[in-house]
């Protein structure tokens, strides 16, 4: 979440769940409530968090944690989009689409040709990003945000250009990249990732 909900949210907590001890452990800001439910917010770029225990000293640090070089790559089979930022501010970035096609009910020698054009689509796609992450990210300084398909990612990834890049954070879920899923995994890459375990009801 964005570093100005942050207070809000950890008030919002305690409201459902109770009073809330926190505690600054393993990097993270963590919340244990009366009822037994808990949080644990952590900074972007698996920055390690080690200041007071306290919602506001925490998004107080998320521009600190923010690179002055760094990158996004999202895969799809049915599209790419590559960005370089410095800081916040997007320097460089490009969105291209792919046709693969798509399964097909046949049978037989017909099924074994569409898998095949399938294969050769997907390639041709996961190559194109490749082309042009290593432009827009071969020299990059600081870290790299991947989402999308594992698998497509891992493709484009194993380009021998693309080698020296330090994947960072968790994969993110998007769905075929266009400018505006490009945009808002930006705006994801930057938040506070916060886990909350619930207690049984």
């Amino acid at each position: 979440m964005p570093g100005d909900r942050v207070e809000r949210w950890v008030a919002n907590f305690q409201v459902r769940h109770g009073p809330s001890t926190l505690r600054v452990t393993d990097g993270a800001l963590r919340g244990d409530a009366g009822d037994g439910s808990s949080f644990a917010a952590r900074l972007p770029f698996d920055q390690s968090y080690d200041g007071a225990a306290d919602a506001a000293a925490l998004a107080a640090t998320l521009d600190a944690a923010v690179p002055d070089d760094w990158g996004v790559l999202l895969v799809r089979k049915g599209g790419f989009a590559v960005a370089r930022l410095s800081g916040t501010s997007v320097v460089a970035s490009k969105v291209g689409q792919r046709h693969v096609q798509g399964r097909t009910k046949a049978g037989g020698q017909s099924q074994q040709r569409f898998a095949r054009r399938r294969d050769n689509q997907a390639r041709a796609a996961y190559e194109a990003a490749a082309d042009h992450a290593a432009r827009l990210l071969g020299d990059l300084a600081g870290p790299l945000v991947v989402g999308g398909d594992r698998g497509a990612v891992e493709e484009v990834l194993a380009d021998a250009r693309l080698a020296r890049l330090a994947v960072v954070g968790t994969r993110l879920p998007v769905p075929d990249p266009r400018r505006a899923v490009l945009e808002q995994a930006v705006a994801d890459a930057l938040s506070v990732r916060v886990e909350v375990v619930n207690a049984d009801g």
